[in-house]
């Protein structure tokens, strides 16, 4: 087993458990029940890799295809089931448990899709939908609007890292090295842009009569 194909379990479980987090995190701000908070929190923890996954030919997709990842979105959906208390302690969990899980995922899924041979422009892009996937299908089944048509630098910062990752495949650069300063890189815009509310030009409301 190479290098890089550990290194991608390893992003995508890592990812995937701290997107169950924020997931069942979700789940238990809207009281529900045991099952709603496991069902929220394998929909968030791999939505987006399954997604990946589907596009680039690698079916059966590996959260359905390998237990790992069942066992790893129950767990930490019991965590935060069980110890919700301690959850709610910590300032915006769902918020910084999703900024985590953003960047793994639009690392491990630009590099994956790299690996499958598709040009660096579409593996950036899938690399962006990786990291934004999740947390799309956690929102719409609490009812909410998706983080990523409102968020302050939501899928620009899974862009963003995905990009270096895919920049340095092309020049030649061995893949831990730029998968490390991409999520890096990821994980540091979504931070600013919580921190001191950056973000993207929003659309404005029209002003006249309908």
């Amino acid at each position: 087993m190479s290098v890089t194909h550990i290194m991608l379990v390893a992003l995508d479980l890592g990812g995937t458990f701290v997107f169950a987090i924020s997931g069942a995190a979700a789940a238990v701000k809207y009281r529900l029940d045991i099952f709603g908070v496991l069902v929220l929190a394998f929909s968030a923890g791999n939505a987006g890799g399954i997604t990946r996954d589907i596009l680039i030919g690698a079916t059966p997709p590996a959260a359905i295809a390998h237990l790992s990842y069942l066992g790893v979105s129950i767990f930490a959906g019991l965590i935060v089931f069980y110890w919700d208390t301690m959850i709610a302690r910590l300032n915006h969990t769902v918020l910084w448990f999703d900024a985590i899980g953003l960047a793994f995922f639009a690392v491990a899924g630009a590099e994956k899709a790299l690996l499958y041979g598709l040009n660096p422009v579409m593996a950036a892009l899938l690399g962006m939908l990786t990291g934004i996937g999740g947390g799309m299908l956690r929102d719409v089944l609490v009812m909410q609007i998706p983080s990523v048509l409102r968020s302050d630098l939501y899928a620009l910062a899974a862009l963003v890292g995905a990009a270096i990752v895919v920049g340095g495949h092309v020049i030649g650069i061995h893949a831990v090295p730029t998968a490390i300063v991409g999520g890096l890189a990821c994980f540091a815009l979504r931070y600013m842009a919580i921190r001191h509310g950056w973000h993207l030009p929003h659309a404005r409301a029209s002003g006249g009569d309908a």
